[in-house]
């Protein structure tokens, strides 16, 4: 398994048509980690922002799927979520895709939205790969 997760927003740019959706392709092309939290929030951008049919947005995230490592949202990711949250200062739905990196044994989180180089609990690092 790959020890890369990646954000939403790293899933999103594939949408884009920018430098970010090259970089993003090459990224998802190498495969990584997501979590179910990250097609949640990826379906919701299709729909709304980028006003594809839920068919449409289907197949994208299939395409993702079949790219990456989907790990599950469980109790125990909620539960260690909320601590980082609070340790941290991070939102509730950052806390649970960092929980759901580190549950899963990644070494970085790629993200755009958090803070670039910020170590996890000494196991975890935040990287912007759009920078």
């Amino acid at each position: 398994m790959n020890d890369r997760f990646l954000d939403t927003n790293v899933v999103l740019y594939l949408l884009d048509d920018s430098e970010k959706s090259d970089i993003a392709e090459k990224i998802l092309c190498d495969g990584g980690v997501i979590s179910v939290q990250v097609l949640n929030e990826a379906l919701v951008n299709c729909i709304k922002k980028a006003k594809m049919s839920f068919t449409e947005a289907g197949e994208f995230l299939t395409a993702v799927q079949d790219l990456c490592h989907v790990v599950s949202l469980t109790p125990e990711v909620h539960d260690i979520g909320r601590a980082l949250a609070d340790r941290y200062q991070l939102s509730v739905y950052d806390s649970m895709i960092v929980s759901a990196a580190l549950l899963s044994g990644c070494r970085e989180l790629l993200s755009e939205d958090m803070q670039d180089g910020m170590e996890i609990e000494g196991s975890l690092r935040i990287v912007n790969p759009f920078k």
